[in-house]
């Protein structure tokens, strides 16, 4: 009788962990998921970053860590936390960028030409900075995130949006758009074009290209790196990360 009770209250677990898909995260490629944390669960994702920007100037990220919870299956919840060293000009500054909050949105399923679509807001915080990353107002950032299945083991996606420096007024305009590919049930890669368009600036672009591991359903580590296209761009960058969810 007690094992059967047993059985019983852990019924509903096995059955949640055979619907519950593995994990997806929006690392480390530059291009968002459309996918939404499961209901009820806490997703982090952690990485750790070094871009050479240009001779004289680079940044090292340790670690910027996005954190969701999944309010329904149509809505998220996203915090940002990035702590960062810029070293400029041999001048080194270290803190942390304003913190971004926000959320994704499910807007449509996948079916037939209509790509599964989500939508992405977040608000970085002037105040919740360091003293030397502290901007002079509330910026926005936003996304439309959009993937099609190709086949079994090749997706696209692709991202368009903007987002504002929290300094002036004009925004920059982002594009992604990346190639998925699925190398085993627990391995993956990627390559990628993306890039920035200020509205009064010249654009510059960028490409980069990486592979993913699931160390279990809910654990995933990754590795990333890309270079400049435009002479504009920052030179290049390499990235590791470790994800999980509870």
């Amino acid at each position: 009788m007690a094992k059967l009770t047993f059985i019983l209250l852990l019924f509903p677990v096995f059955i949640f962990a055979q619907e519950t898909q593995h994990i997806e995260t929006d690392r480390p490629d530059q291009t968002e998921t459309p996918a939404i944390v499961p209901k009820g669960m806490f997703q982090m994702e952690n990485g750790f970053s070094y871009e050479k920007i240009n001779e004289d100037s680079e940044a090292v990220v340790t670690p910027s860590s996005l954190i969701k919870f999944g309010v329904n299956d149509h809505f998220e919840l996203r915090l940002i936390l990035e702590f960062v060293s810029v070293k400029e000009s041999g001048q080194k500054n270290s803190g942390l960028n304003p913190v971004l909050v926000g959320f994704k949105s499910r807007l449509a399923e996948e079916k037939g030409i209509i790509p599964e679509t989500s939508f992405i807001a977040h608000l970085s915080i002037p105040d919740l900075a360091s003293k030397d990353f502290k901007t002079t107002y509330y910026a926005p950032e936003f996304r439309f995130t959009m993937q099609h299945t190709l086949t079994d083991k090749v997706s696209l996606g692709y991202n368009l949006g903007a987002e504002w420096d929290g300094e002036t007024p004009e925004p920059t305009f982002i594009y992604t758009l990346t190639t998925g590919i699925s190398l085993s049930q627990k391995a993956g890669c990627y390559v990628e074009l993306y890039g920035f368009a200020p509205q009064k600036d010249k654009a510059d672009h960028r490409w980069d290209a990486g592979f993913t591991y699931l160390l279990s359903n809910d654990m995933m580590v990754d590795v990333s790196g890309g270079t400049a296209i435009t002479e504009n761009a920052p030179d290049y960058y390499a990235a590791l990360g470790f994800s999980f969810r509870l």
